[in-house]
């Protein structure tokens, strides 16, 4: 009834209703495809959501087009990374509440391990002329990526007059007048909450990812498969989701506070990036202003330099950008010596460890709590319109730390020092590679960094 009668279709061109539904997928299958995706997910979050579109809904067929995109909408409404969320909702579709565990952990466990090595890495030879080149030409690369990000946001969400002002009014708030980024952020959902009803065209944009309008063939869950008993929304089932997160958040933090008490900086660590797992809406770059006023101005676990240094570690590793707390948690953990002189690398491999599982812990509560829900309406979602103006206010947070890191690397000793005219040349180079050519994130960073290496050689 569906289908167009066969005299109408091109031979040449099987239909899509004519390819076999693919074969259950397997645990251990998922687990393979899991892990590889945490050593190969580069490019940031639109990177990553293309890399599970491509293979889980062209390639391998796990799940259609239109729920894809409909788990992808959720994921887009909550704080926190949501490829790693995506791909949780995604696991826990296919294989329950551990397919869920399994997803999310290997998205990040890569990426951690990997940075850990590159910070103390860091710490032990950044003076070496190797590491200090590369990382002379990183910095200014990584200016150019936050303008960048700016830009894609803004040219997506920026639509009218109402939304360049939450933007401009963020900016001005954070740059100028030091607002908190959580002020920021509820500031702007509540004009979102009035606007949408007052205006309600003004803050409706559109998605971001299109309309599920393509088919690749049957799916093991296609558009109309019964949604599977273990994603049946239940009281009950809620109930032991939001318990066990409590219990997983509550011991490590009672654990810590009994041990070091409340001042040490591991239960702050522990605080401060639960609050920054819970702000982080618009993606990594939305909530670094925030990282940054706390771990370097507030409780100075790193130093500006430090800051945009890990970032720029960040760029080249897999997984979510938002991993860049761990360094935080590393060199904060080592730099402090918090287990005294002789255990400097285990004390930064703690922190690390640390800040990574209270960044990410609400990302699986989120998915595996509100996952039934979403299962059971696939219509669109509400709530729209504060997302809307919390992404408009984030376009101007972010415009702010593209000022942040231009400062420190075109002055590094201050307004008052002299102009770094090389990184300016490095950092436009990387715009107009970024901007005007589309070149990709990692083949703009190596190329920098090999630039920045080839100035200190000469």
């Amino acid at each position: 009834m569906n289908a167009h009668p066969a005299s109408q279709q091109d031979p040449a061109t099987p239909s899509p209703t004519h390819v076999d539904a693919p074969q259950p997928v397997r645990f251990w299958s998922a687990f393979a495809f899991w892990l590889k995706l945490g050593f190969i997910s580069f490019g940031g979050p639109a990177g990553q959501i293309a890399i599970l579109h491509q293979e889980l809904v062209e390639r391998r067929r796990w799940i259609s087009e239109r729920r894809f995109l409909h788990a992808l909408n959720y994921c887009m409404l909550l704080p926190g990374p949501e490829a790693q969320q995506l791909a949780i909702y995604l696991g826990w579709l296919l294989h329950k509440t551990w397919g869920g565990i399994v997803a999310g952990v290997l998205f990040v466990l890569p990426s951690l391990v990997i940075l850990v090595l590159l910070s103390w890495a860091y710490i032990a030879l950044g003076d070496t002329p190797l590491v200090a080149g590369l990382l002379y030409g990183i910095k200014p690369a990584v200016t150019a990526i936050v303008v960048q990000a700016a830009h894609r946001m803004g040219s997506r969400v920026l639509k009218n007059r109402w939304l360049w002002g939450v933007a401009a009014a963020a900016f001005v708030a954070i740059f100028a007048l030091q607002v908190p980024f959580p002020a920021i952020v509820a500031v702007a959902a509540a004009l979102g909450y009035v606007g949408g009803r007052l205006q309600p065209h003004a803050f409706t944009v559109g998605g971001g990812h299109g309309k599920a309008g393509a088919s690749y063939g049957p799916a093991v869950i296609d558009d109309h498969t019964p949604t599977p008993a273990h994603a049946i929304f239940s009281w009950g089932r809620l109930a032991k989701i939001v318990l066990a997160g409590a219990v997983l958040w509550t011991v490590p933090m009672a654990l810590l506070t009994a041990n070091y008490g409340w001042q040490h900086p591991l239960p702050q660590m522990a605080w401060f990036f639960t609050k920054a797992a819970l702000l982080t809406f618009g993606g990594a770059y939305a909530v670094l202003p925030y990282v940054y006023q706390g771990a370097v101005s507030h409780y100075g676990w790193v130093t500006p330099t430090q800051m945009i240094d890990g970032l720029a570690l960040g760029e080249t590793t897999p997984g979510p950008l938002i991993m860049v707390v761990a360094f935080v948690g590393f060199v904060g953990g080592y730099v402090k010596a918090l287990f005294g002189p002789d255990a400097l690398f285990l004390a930064g491999v703690v922190a690390a460890c640390l800040v990574t599982w209270f960044t990410f812990l609400p990302s699986f509560l989120f998915i595996l709590a509100g996952g039934p829900w979403v299962e059971s309406t696939h219509g669109n979602l509400k709530f729209t319109a504060p997302l809307t103006a919390i992404t408009a206010a984030v376009v101007g947070v972010i415009v702010n730390l593209a000022f942040f890191f231009a400062y420190h690397v075109l002055w590094p000793t201050g307004f008052g020092g002299s102009f770094d005219a090389v990184s300016a040349l490095i950092a436009l180079g990387a715009a107009v590679a970024l901007l005007r050519y589309k070149r990709g994130v990692i083949q703009v960073i190596a190329a920098c960094a090999v630039l920045g290496w080839v100035v200190k050689l000469v």
